[in-house]
């Protein structure tokens, strides 16, 4: 990455993007699981299951704090660093974007505050539907903004007026629908569900290595585990279908993921391995497992998938047709009005107008993309290859920790539903050490999907190269390393305070003041010497 206005923004956005992602997924995951806890603690009046909601309730407020202030900033980058992007596509982007903090997160952060200050002034039945409540505005705020980003991806329902160089909705029911955002949104929550899902079994595991709170700690790894396991499988199956939906889509980010340069007979075979050489435009030491591609990549056994190169050639023939367009909008926009616009204008418009992007990629090159030569345009094709070494290699390291988490979560649910969940201390030693590995995973995701559209702010419609604000490559660098510096702050005060409340484990838990209070364990019924209930021990619900 050129470290010019361009790149320095582009490295600025992924570092508080990579920073606020540290955050999300770990608060869409925990309230959910609150939200089961204390369901089950409505349902069987066991303060056990309040104590467990309560405490894991706690580390979700500091997450939920932490990712708050975090995402804020990067609203704030749209308009400070990518003031053009703003400008051409703020009319569909800034929908979704608006919806989200009107409608998600205030329902989200209202029912936040009754989670914690509510528990007694609400009958329980209330505050778990709160408990609910807050959870659905968590994932409310993860559909909005994966809208938002999905139209980046798939830029649908939308078309430019030539007169005011805007995007403006065409349909919003094709934005909302859109299947790319579909798709990213129940993989994102689905993976969100897993962080949480390991989070809660590795600190569990790490009570039960202690000898500590083991009642807690064996009920929360149940759910932990059973919760893991759905959701870990429905990553994999919803990724099948988010992959499928690049195919159909961003064929370009799909044959870099595969570091696949030549178009393979169909169906394609599946890089397991090998080591992508983009200067080369080959792959070395490939190791093929034929059909599999083709197969989640089409769901056919006939129909091919591009190559890189093919794709160059075809983005060439693309650059061309948007040099057209370039031609036509000049010539709209110096008639000045609607009746002057010369017919033969609006015809080649109307006709290449969806290419308009591409002839906006050799503006990296020449002002005016009508005057740019022949190496020129063969340049700018070959500038919609995005950087294939760490699309291949993060997609890997992404499906590889997949694979392991379905098997961890499966292994800690057979030993739940043996009642045998502290019978072998090195696997609890695993899931302690496994608990940052679910981040790495979703860290990676986000370079596969958002690396993987460059060179485009908005696929095919919006180079990233002319999307930036006009600011000094100096400005840029300067809030580039504060914001690492305040950033890097914010991560460290939230670990300390994540360990500090673990180390410190559940408050004990007092007999309630609302609802049917749960019976104490060996209370002794009045005037007899009979207790009137026990809970069950070890591994019992």
């Amino acid at each position: 990455m050129d470290l010019d206005v361009v790149g320095l923004s582009r490295l600025q956005f992924a570092m508080t993007a990579l920073y606020h992602f540290l955050f999300v997924p770990l608060t869409i995951g925990l309230a959910v699981l609150l939200a089961i806890m204390e369901t089950v603690y409505v349902m069987t009046g066991r303060t056990v299951w309040r104590q467990m909601t309560k405490f894991w309730g706690v580390l979700f407020g500091i997450n939920f704090a932490l990712g708050v202030s975090t995402g804020i900033v990067m609203e704030f980058q749209f308009g400070m660093n990518w003031s053009y992007y703003s400008h051409y596509v703020g009319d569909i982007f800034g929908a979704p974007l608006a919806i989200e903090g009107l409608m998600a997160f205030f329902l989200e952060a209202t029912f936040v505050g009754m989670f914690f200050f509510g528990w007694e002034r609400m009958s329980k039945v209330a505050h778990c539907v709160v408990t609910w409540l807050v959870a659905l505005g968590t994932n409310f705020s993860a559909l909005w903004i994966l809208i938002a980003n999905g139209w980046m991806q798939n830029p649908v329902g939308a078309k430019l007026n030539p007169q005011t160089l805007r995007m403006e909705v065409d349909s919003f029911y094709d934005v909302l629908f859109n299947p790319v955002a579909q798709a990213k949104f129940v993989h994102t929550v689905s993976a969100g569900y897993t962080i949480a899902a390991l989070f809660v079994l590795g600190v569990s595991a790490w009570y039960l290595l202690k000898g500590r709170h083991v009642e807690l700690a064996k009920r929360s790894m149940t759910v932990a585990a059973s919760f893991g396991l759905a959701a870990a499988l429905s990553v994999v199956v919803l990724g099948d279908e988010s992959g499928y939906a690049t195919s159909a889509h961003q064929k370009m980010k799909l044959a870099a993921i595969e570091a696949m340069w030549d178009t393979e007979p169909a169906p394609a075979s599946f890089t397991a391995i090998g080591w992508p050489d983009q200067q080369a435009r080959a792959t070395h030491y490939a190791v093929h497992i034929p059909w599999v591609m083709g197969l989640i990549g089409t769901r056919s056994l006939d129909t091919q998938i591009p190559g890189i190169n093919d794709l160059v050639k075809q983005s060439e023939g693309y650059i061309r047709d948007g040099i057209q367009a370039y031609d036509a909008l000049q010539q709209i926009r110096a008639a000045g009005s609607d009746a002057a616009i010369p017919n033969h204008a609006r015809m080649v418009f109307e006709l290449h107008g969806n290419r308009l992007g591409y002839a906006l990629l050799l503006k990296r090159y020449v002002d005016d993309p009508r005057q740019a030569t022949e190496a020129q345009i063969a340049q700018a094709a070959w500038d919609t290859v995005p950087q294939v070494a760490p699309l291949y290699w993060s997609f890997r390291v992404m499906v590889g920790l997949g694979l392991f988490f379905i098997a961890l979560n499966a292994v800690f649910f057979w030993l739940s539903a043996r009642r045998r969940l502290d019978a072998y201390p090195w696997l609890l030693k695993l899931a302690v050490w496994s608990i940052p590995l679910p981040w790495i995973a979703a860290e990676c995701g986000w370079i596969v999907a958002e690396l993987g559209r460059q060179p485009w702010a908005v696929e095919g419609v919006l180079p990233t190269a002319v999307a930036v604000s006009e600011l000094g490559a100096g400005t840029v660098l300067f809030t580039l390393l504060g914001f690492a510096a305040i950033y890097t702050v914010l991560i460290v005060v939230e670990m300390k305070l994540m360990l500090k409340a673990i180390r410190k484990g559940p408050d004990p838990e007092t007999p309630l003041s609302h609802g049917a209070a749960a019976p104490l364990i060996g209370a002794v019924r009045p005037g007899t010497s009979q207790p009137t209930t026990f809970e069950p021990a070890g591994d019992a619900a």
